[in-house]
């Protein structure tokens, strides 16, 4: 396998880790905590306030919320912007790095539509 490859069906034996793409870590590293896809996908219909972010997904602490926005700052996906008030207002909006993960995003709600049974859960 070169570069970022995934074969479908592949049915060799696992990898070495050291053998793993690194790319793909780093980019698991992100969105494989919980919450972190929904968000961005939250977020792909615009900015939104703290507030508005929590009402659309619901079950997350506001503790989580917060940290969850952090790491998507830190890591470039999502632009956390002041507004002059009163009241002063957040707004939390993709970045352009988070807009171009949205395809990606859209591919994998698509893949768990066919491949996924659907749960009861409020969570991702």
């Amino acid at each position: 396998m070169t570069g970022g490859e995934v074969r479908a069906g592949a049915t060799s034996p696992a990898l070495p880790e050291s053998e793993v793409d690194p790319s793909l870590r780093r980019a698991f590293a992100v969105l494989g905590k919980r919450w972190n896809g929904v968000l961005l996908a939250a977020l792909a219909g615009g900015p939104a306030t703290f507030a508005v972010l929590h009402r659309e997904i619901g079950a997350i602490s506001d503790s989580v919320l917060c940290e969850r926005l952090r790491e998507l700052s830190d890591a470039g996906l999502v632009e956390r912007g002041v507004e002059p008030g009163p009241p002063i207002a957040v707004r939390y909006a993709l970045s352009g790095a988070g807009t171009a993960l949205l395809p990606a995003l859209d591919a994998l709600a698509a893949w768990a539509r066919d491949h996924l049974a659907a749960s009861g859960e409020n969570g991702p």
